[in-house]
């Protein structure tokens, strides 16, 4: 349960950095966040989208995270947290959250926004660092089965 909410938080820590983040983050140096042209929403309202990171070791103590939104018309969704892993190699991340707040998503076009965030804990408060940033519409298509 802890986990879930400390995904949620990043989610929402993520969605509020980046708005005012100007554009992607991180790429130069070779930390990066993307996901994939396309995702998957079932009919129970579960959004799937995946894609692949790299971040390098971190100096400071605390997580990092994959966290990611769908946007739909006007309304942003946020569509959960993962665990990363920074060693400086490529990883694939998976999130999906099954939406029951808002308007219903359909299968159709929608933008991705993923944030490779760092929670700073050395000054006891968990401080978000955003690493990486990456926004680009998919096509989310109908899960199979």
């Amino acid at each position: 349960m802890r986990g879930s909410l400390v995904a949620a938080g990043v989610v929402a820590i993520g969605g509020a950095l980046l708005t005012a983040a100007a554009g992607p983050v991180g790429a130069a140096d070779g930390q990066a966040v993307s996901a994939a042209p396309t995702g998957t929403v079932s009919t129970d309202g579960t959004v799937t989208v995946f894609g692949t990171y790299r971040c390098s070791p971190l100096s400071g103590a605390g997580p990092v995270f994959v966290s990611s939104s769908v946007r739909v018309g006007e309304v942003r969704h946020g569509i959960g947290g993962t665990a990363a892993t920074c060693d400086g190699v490529e990883h694939t991340w998976v999130n999906q959250d099954k939406l029951v707040l808002g308007a219903p998503v359909a299968p159709g076009p929608a933008e991705v926004e993923t944030t490779l965030v760092h929670l700073d804990t050395e000054s006891g408060l968990p401080m978000p660092s955003i690493i990486a940033t990456n926004r680009h519409e998919i096509e989310l298509r109908p899960a199979k089965g």
